[in-house]
């Protein structure tokens, strides 16, 4: 969580439907960031259970691939599905969101960002988050997150 806090920027954007024109204050996107950063711990830690700790059941993970070679091809998981996946191993992963934008709107929220994704510190693959979340009980759960994913181009980041 240190990490990611350290390496968030957060993108300053106009709200997509908001009457006053400023974006959410600093603390609300703390508040929404935060489930992202448990489950990024979640897969450094190799831990499902983290995971799934931080996302409503009834969401899902989509995959948009775009191989090397030029092909693309796209994958659903359930949640647990997704959690399933993620198994013991002695690789570390890290996942790292580059200035992330925040949109809030009463109890709904999405979170839209570049990404890294490390595999013993060299970088694996790449491409762009985008998290959809609903406040429950005064918590932010991830309900659905979606993502492109290439191994090309991402050195540049």
């Amino acid at each position: 969580m240190i990490l990611l806090s350290l390496l968030l920027q957060i993108t300053p954007v106009a709200p997509i439907e908001k009457g006053t024109g400023l974006p959410p204050p600093a603390a609300d996107e703390a508040q929404v960031l935060a489930p992202i950063e448990a489950m990024f711990a979640g897969l450094t830690a190799r831990d499902p259970a983290a995971i799934l700790a931080q996302v409503r059941p009834d969401g899902s993970a989509t995959v948009a691939i775009q191989r090397a070679d030029g092909s693309r091809a796209i994958r659903r998981q359930s949640w647990a599905d997704f959690a399933a996946g993620v198994k013991p191993g002695p690789e570390r992963y890290v996942e790292r969101l580059i200035g992330p934008a925040v949109e809030i709107d009463g109890d709904i929220a999405m979170v839209w960002a570049p990404y890294d994704f490390t595999v013993d510190g060299k970088v694996h693959h790449c491409g762009t988050d985008h998290f959809d979340l609903v406040r429950e009980n005064a918590r932010w759960r991830v309900l659905n997150v979606t993502w492109t994913q290439r191994s090309t181009g991402c050195e540049a980041r």
